[in-house]
């Protein structure tokens, strides 16, 4: 005995019955063009997830604005597969502005200027300076020269050595007790509450 198999609605019949809110009528429609309409959004967006949005915003239109396919004017499947084309165009446009929106925003950050120091970070960077020179001034002539030459002036321990022709040994020496020194002379004084024992 043979098989009855289920004949599949027409366009107006599921017109019809999405109009009149019948929710399978709207399965039916995605079972046979669901895949259509995502294969149509990947080919123009080519993002999986922008194919699926678009499908189901497509879907979500045919369910609630039934009204808006003719079917004496045309297939469900032409209809379903130009509005697919029209949301992916419009997908793809609108992320291309939001690229440019998104450049130009970088852009002018990279424009803005970095802020200078506030008055606070300048009085303190000021007494830094002052506190580093009355070091530098109390160290001996040699050890001075040896670290205006290496900090001041960028030369390495072997161009402070040729530049004032003494051994690099001689220099290195220099350096290490100079900035021990001045280590020394900027560390903060003991709180004399704390040396008491208070």
């Amino acid at each position: 005995m043979p098989v009855e198999t289920e004949q599949a609605p027409t366009d107006a019949e599921l017109h019809r019955r999405l109009v009149y809110g019948d929710e399978s009528a709207l399965a039916a429609a995605y079972d046979a063009y669901g895949g259509l309409v995502r294969r149509i959004a990947l080919r123009v967006t080519h993002a999986p997830g922008a194919a699926d949005d678009v499908a189901q915003e497509v879907f979500a239109h045919l369910w609630s604005r039934p009204y808006t396919y003719d079917p004496q004017r045309g297939t469900l499947r032409t209809w379903l597969s130009m509005l697919a084309h029209r949301r992916s165009v419009d997908w793809v446009r609108a992320e291309e502005r939001h690229r440019k929106a998104a450049h130009t925003d970088e852009a002018a950050l990279h424009a803005i200027p970095a802020p200078g120091p506030g008055p606070d970070e300048a009085v303190v960077d000021m007494e830094r300076a002052l506190l580093l020179h009355s070091a530098l001034a109390e160290l001996p002539l040699p050890q001075r020269q040896a670290v205006h030459l290496a900090y001041f002036a960028g030369h390495s321990y072997r161009q402070v050595a040729a530049e004032l022709g003494i051994p690099e040994g001689t220099a290195k020496t220099r350096l290490r007790t100079a900035l021990r020194r001045l280590a020394a002379s900027l560390a903060e004084p003991p709180d004399p509450a704390v040396e008491r024992g208070a």
